[in-house]
């Protein structure tokens, strides 16, 4: 069974470089998609590891904008096309990092096969109490060129009625953990094909803020896949400080990210805290050793 990492970077070579090593595996392979507002050529040393290269087709990212859902969906067809024909296809942030070696995720996904791996909440909770806005008012948060930017998007959202979902009958899923996931091949290839068949989702995506927080899991909670869908990201994600980032993870979170039997954390900084990082892979290290030893159990 072999799997593909997709990484959506735009800063930071050198945490990245951890990162992949990390992720290291006989049966996997890395594909890192690097912002079109990113040098390049800082990064360009890294399609010369092991199992490592650059997705061909690159976006501009804003944060909040559809440009996240467009780079998905070209990687996704990209990885798709691909001959070595991956089970899996696991999406990360530069900054997050593994919490368990990657023996244990392989093992973990062969276990679950079929399976895709997407933390949503329906329409109604919480979370979207507090977000409806993103999915019901215009935004324009892909046209930083357009003077008076947010002059044009306040006067759109005072004469328009409010938006709804373009597809009827959908029960709308999102969340502040549903643009990270893992998919089985057979959720990535429902997704590049729903996306097709629908233009108008791009045409949505494009006047929605933090469209990546919710359209690819609506469609997927609304497919014939919602029975292969675990609601588990299998991330630890620490939202406790409130505001718009989950906090940055240091030596002092390791008893929870540790407790949390969770595969990967965000975010990780190398520049705030490089000791944290320093010690997950020597507890990764310990339990190889420790697995390869029978009768020994993993802690």
């Amino acid at each position: 069974m072999r799997i593909a990492h997709l990484i959506m970077a735009h800063r930071a070579p050198a945490q990245l470089v951890r990162q992949l090593r990390g992720l290291h595996h006989p049966q996997a392979d890395c594909f890192i998609h690097l912002d079109t507002k990113a040098d390049l050529s800082v990064f360009s040393f890294l399609g010369t590891l092991p199992q490592v290269q650059f997705v061909r087709r690159r976006f501009a990212i804003n944060w909040g904008g559809f440009g996240f859902t467009e780079a998905l969906l070209a990687s996704l067809r990209e990885l798709l096309a691909h001959p070595a024909r991956y089970e899996f296809i696991n999406l990360l942030s530069g900054q997050d990092y593994p919490l368990r070696p990657a023996e244990e995720l392989h093992a973990y996904l062969a276990a679950h096969p079929g399976r895709s791996f997407v933390e949503a909440e329906p329409m109604g909770s919480p979370w979207w109490q507090a977000n409806r806005s993103r999915l019901e008012r215009y935004h324009l948060t892909d046209a930083p060129a357009l003077p008076g930017r947010y002059a044009v998007q306040r006067a759109l959202n005072a004469v328009l009625p409010r938006r709804q979902f373009p597809l009827g009958g959908y029960v709308v899923y999102g969340g502040n953990m549903s643009c990270w996931y893992t998919l089985s091949r057979t959720a990535a290839e429902y997704l590049v094909n729903f996306f097709t068949l629908h233009p108008e989702l791009h045409r949505f995506g494009r006047l929605s803020w933090g469209s990546d927080e919710f359209l690819v899991a609506t469609v997927l909670y609304n497919s014939p896949l919602r029975e292969t869908l675990l609601n588990n990201s299998l991330r630890y994600i620490d939202w406790s400080q409130g505001g718009a980032h989950p906090k940055l993870l240091t030596t002092a979170d390791l008893p929870a990210l540790l407790a949390s039997g969770r595969f990967w954390g965000r975010k990780f900084d190398l520049d705030t805290d490089t000791a944290v990082l320093d010690e997950l892979d020597a507890r990764h290290q310990n339990r190889l050793q420790t697995a390869a030893r029978p009768g020994l159990p993993v802690d």
